[in-house]
């Protein structure tokens, strides 16, 4: 559920794979393999994507459809 979510986030936010790669500091091929499913995304990578999404870690993980953050 989560890598679906990863790339809606992404995409709502017209945002291109190379850019959040940048974002976290890695490449876009790698990034491209956590969308895919193909590689485990590091969780301070998603700590970093729900930071500048504005979204909870549950949102990412489809815990929750609400995004927001409960603070």
């Amino acid at each position: 559920m989560y890598l679906r979510r990863l790339r809606d986030l992404r995409e709502d936010n017209d945002l291109t794979q190379r850019e959040i790669a940048d974002i976290l500091g890695t490449k876009q091929t790698v990034y491209s393999r956590y969308e895919r499913g193909y590689q485990n995304i590091p969780l301070e990578y998603l700590l970093s994507l729900a930071d500048y999404y504005s979204v909870s870690v549950d949102y990412i993980f489809g815990r929750t459809d609400n995004p927001e953050i409960n603070r």
